[in-house]
């Protein structure tokens, strides 16, 4: 099981598609371990994009990024990493396909309704990122036998 870290960011929360996007996940089974509504700032998006820090529209980006709130989920899973990658769909929103989350509520690379970890390395150093410890739950729904088989769990 992985845990990896979603932000709906504020062209998803302007929007106010978060009940879909957030829908979207559970009903895949992936299980919520953290959610919380946070303001970004510049210090944290800075850290977060530092490998754009240097790319001509960073700015912009901050100041998309600092709009709204956004909303920080932390989703469980087996393979959760690639299995929300998937979900989401291509950067560019006009690329991504039909029924990905890009793909549905998307139209732009820069506006392109969240984030999502790309490896279990940075889904690791994200959550630490944005969440504390306690206010992550690791918990067994009710509904986990009808979500995975026995041999999901062993591979």
């Amino acid at each position: 099981m992985e845990t990896t870290l979603v932000l709906i960011k504020p062209s998803g929360v302007q929007r106010a598609i978060c009940g879909a996007v957030i829908s979207r996940f559970e009903q895949k089974g992936l299980i919520i371990e953290g959610m919380k509504m946070m303001q970004l700032d510049e210090k944290i998006l800075r850290e977060h994009y530092a490998h754009l820090v240097d790319r001509p529209f960073f700015p912009s980006l901050i100041e998309s990024m600092t709009v709204t709130p956004v909303i920080a989920l932390a989703l469980r899973g087996v393979n959760a990493v690639n299995v929300v990658r998937e979900m989401t769909g291509s950067t560019n929103a006009r690329k991504a396909a039909p029924g990905t989350i890009r793909g549905d509520f998307g139209m732009s690379g820069q506006e392109n309704i969240l984030h999502a970890s790309d490896s279990i390395e940075s889904a690791e150093k994200e959550l630490a990122r944005f969440f504390k410890p306690e206010e992550l739950f690791n918990y067994t729904p009710i509904t986990f036998p009808a979500i995975y088989a026995s041999d999901d769990l062993n591979a």
